[in-house]
């Protein structure tokens, strides 16, 4: 029920994944059933396997998540999250109100042990690959010891998610030297840098070195993350509209973008936040896909794909095996 064109698009995305990934995963729609049946046939849903939970609240994009949470607890998020909880369903996606899903998912799915607080992570494009930076927006104020967490568990999604063998680890800074930053990240530093952590932590990186691929994994704090996500974006989205008006702007430059156009395609295609699908919530139990509040079926489909491939890959067990090794082998040292 959530995101700007709910529940539509919402719709349209899990029949486009019900029907791409027929024989591996099963769709379960959770929202109010007459608001969704209008977008969905009974035949197409028997014929896809696409099972319909009935919900009696929604909570809106503007809404305060920890209230409305505790004064709706019929609302779709905390069903979807209670079906996670209960097994009946392996992992959540949704593009509702970001404050919601992580609260829903705080207080029902709980947090795996050992994490302090989980994160938002986001799959940025760059110039070599891909590059997951997080928080994103989960903490706006975090201390040192969540960073080398967020560090830790962004390492173990890259590797076992994107097929990355020793992530490269970084810290957002305003410069290379550890002496750079505020003391939080200066903290952060001497923590990763003295090996708080099993990660390949590569040092501080700044704004600039996110985009060209210096790293794998970018570590924050969630206000910083999510200014930094929100640029990127409309910078991307101001490139394209600024290359199309100047490809319009005589007859050759048309027609040399007609012989361009698969590469222009491929381009869009490397930016396009629909490929990616969405962004996972690290740190709790259980496999959680936030999905842009605009997203399109295409999007939507994307986001259940990655959704699927977390709960197959129990990133949430492995994040807790590794934070209970480290646990154990700081222990041991001391």
């Amino acid at each position: 029920m959530g995101g700007d064109q709910a529940p539509a698009a919402i719709v349209q995305g899990a029949v486009l994944a019900a029907r791409t990934f027929k024989d591996e995963l099963e769709i379960i729609l959770v929202g109010e059933e007459p608001a969704i049946t209008p977008h969905l046939s009974a035949s197409e849903r028997v014929a896809l396997g696409i099972e319909l939970v009935h919900s009696t609240e929604t909570i809106g994009m503007s809404e305060a998540a920890p209230s409305a949470y505790r004064r709706k607890p019929g609302a779709s998020i905390s069903v979807a999250a209670r079906l996670v909880k209960d097994g009946a369903a392996d992992a959540l996606v949704s593009a509702g109100n970001t404050g919601a899903v992580v609260t829903a998912s705080l207080l029902c799915l709980g947090r795996v042990r050992g994490v302090d607080r989980p994160a938002i992570a986001s799959i940025i494009p760059t110039r070599t690959g891909q590059c997951i930076l997080l928080d994103v927006g989960a903490n706006a104020d975090t201390k040192s010891q969540h960073l080398v967490q967020f560090a830790l568990m962004g390492k173990i999604y890259a590797e076992l998610v994107q097929g990355i063998a020793q992530p490269r680890v970084g810290l957002l800074n305003i410069g290379e030297e550890s002496s750079k930053g505020s003391e939080l990240t200066q903290q952060a530093h001497k923590c990763l840098a003295n090996g708080a952590v099993n990660i390949h932590f590569i040092g501080n990186v700044e704004g600039r070195d996110v985009l060209t691929g210096e790293a794998d994994v970018v570590v924050c704090d969630g206000f910083t993350g999510n200014v930094l996500l929100k640029f990127a974006e409309s910078v991307i989205g101001l490139t394209t509209t600024l290359l199309r008006q100047e490809l319009e702007r005589s007859l050759l430059f048309k027609l040399a973008a007609l012989l361009l156009k698969p590469a222009f395609q491929r381009l869009k295609n490397r930016m396009n936040y629909e490929e990616y699908g969405g962004a996972p919530l690290l740190g709790v139990n259980g496999a959680v896909i936030i999905a842009h509040g605009r997203s399109s079926p295409k999007a939507i489909m994307n986001a259940i794909r990655v959704a699927a491939m977390g709960a197959r890959q129990r990133v949430d067990v492995r994040i807790g095996e590794e934070l209970a090794r480290e646990f154990h082998r700081q222990e041991a040292v001391s």
